[in-house]
């Protein structure tokens, strides 16, 4: 069991986000859906107050604790990507139905929640013993919105790209 579990804020659409949420990555479901036991100022009774759910093996509870507390940029969850086609999945379906793209692989998914798509291989083109590559290839991201793995290696090569 995880010491420390997220807890997210929703305006009554917890449940509708945990299952969505569910269906991005393996080792991801809805655990327990639970419902208010007596009117609340959130929720009435019987009507759904928190849900428990895991996505990449990481435990989460939301809680439709109405439009109070919006989610901010402040807090966001990065996914590690395998490859393009495992940004390019990830990004479609948290920017479908009401998403937005933003700069440098944010976006906010259709709930308001803040996500960071980034492709593993970033970290290495960033952090390389080639300054000057690693300077190519943040001024290539800085410019994108999703990110774009054979962008950024074209300019971390020297190579240009438009």
């Amino acid at each position: 069991m995880q010491k420390i579990t997220p807890n997210l804020w929703f305006d009554g659409n917890a449940e509708e986000a945990a299952r969505f949420y569910a269906t991005l990555l393996p080792d991801s479901h809805v655990d327990a859906v639970h419902r208010a036991p007596a009117d609340n100022p959130s929720t009435p009774a019987g009507a759904v107050l928190l849900v428990n759910f895991t996505i990449a093996g990481l435990q989460f509870t939301g809680i439709n604790g109405g439009p109070q507390f919006p989610f901010t940029e402040a807090v966001s969850f990065v996914i590690d990507c395998d490859d393009q086609a495992e940004v390019d999945r990830l990004w479609d379906a948290l920017t479908a139905n009401g998403g937005e793209p933003g700069q440098c692989g944010w976006l906010k998914d259709r709930y308001g929640l803040s996500w960071q798509i980034v492709p593993r291989e970033l970290g290495a083109l960033m952090v390389s013993l080639d300054r000057e590559g690693s300077k190519r290839a943040m001024e290539a991201m800085l410019r994108m919105s999703k990110l774009d793995l054979d962008v950024l290696r074209r300019a971390f090569a020297g190579e240009a790209v438009s």
